[in-house]
């Protein structure tokens, strides 16, 4: 079990990089309710891998207005009974459309971002998961997602530095760091474990998770 203090962990990182598998995992572990969000959902998204100056404000408006909904649902639910894991962080829209949209497309969505964001909760604890840009690409080649059939490599290498950025000096909850090509922890129920026990002395900043064996 975790301290009261954490009723709401958002797990993140780039594509492919295995978010939606450990917040799985962790909520079936911990008992808690999940929120995935809906990429293959987005009528958008084939096309944006394909051509992202086109279909880059289409797709981003779309994931922005789903993921509201989304954190709205979890607002307006008890989170004081239970513990609910998800698979982002609202404010990852805000990463995405940093990389994608020009300067005009840009203002326009941050005011209705802004305007969104002052109504969604805010995760008690972020889990961010790292992996090179290779070990991404080779994931998500295996995962075979037909939205995601022409993905650039360039577009993953700016997600990669857009989330290490974004990351570097986060403040807004305690953030803790795993290294995916190191330690599965999604696969591994000692390391899922040990990763459970590290959150649930945490209090404030950022600390790494490194497995003892």
């Amino acid at each position: 079990m975790l301290p009261a203090r954490f009723r709401y962990i958002a797990v993140e990182g780039a594509i492919g990089v295995g978010k939606t598998t450990l917040a799985g995992a962790l909520a079936r572990y911990l008992n808690a309710r999940l929120v995935v969000e809906d990429a293959a959902g987005n009528p958008f998204l084939s096309g944006f891998y394909g051509d992202i100056r086109t279909y880059a404000f289409q797709t981003q408006i779309f994931f922005l207005v789903s993921r509201y909904r989304q954190q709205r649902e979890i607002r307006q639910a008890d989170l004081f009974h239970q513990l609910t894991v998800s698979d982002y962080m609202f404010e990852k829209d805000r990463i995405f459309a940093s990389i994608c949209l020009d300067e005009e497309e840009l203002q326009l969505y941050g005011a209705l971002q802004g305007l969104l964001s002052v109504k969604v909760p805010k995760p008690d604890l972020v889990i961010f998961l790292q992996a090179s840009t290779d070990a991404l690409m080779a994931r998500i080649a295996r995962r075979s997602a037909k939205y995601e059939e022409s993905l650039d490599r360039a577009y993953l290498e700016k997600v990669v530095d857009a989330y290490r950025h974004f990351f570097f000096d986060y403040k807004e909850a305690p953030l803790l760091v795993v290294d995916t090509e190191a330690v599965n922890v999604s696969a591994d129920q000692i390391n899922l474990g040990g990763l459970v026990e590290q959150v649930a002395r945490m209090e404030s900043g950022t600390q790494y998770y490194t497995p003892t064996r």
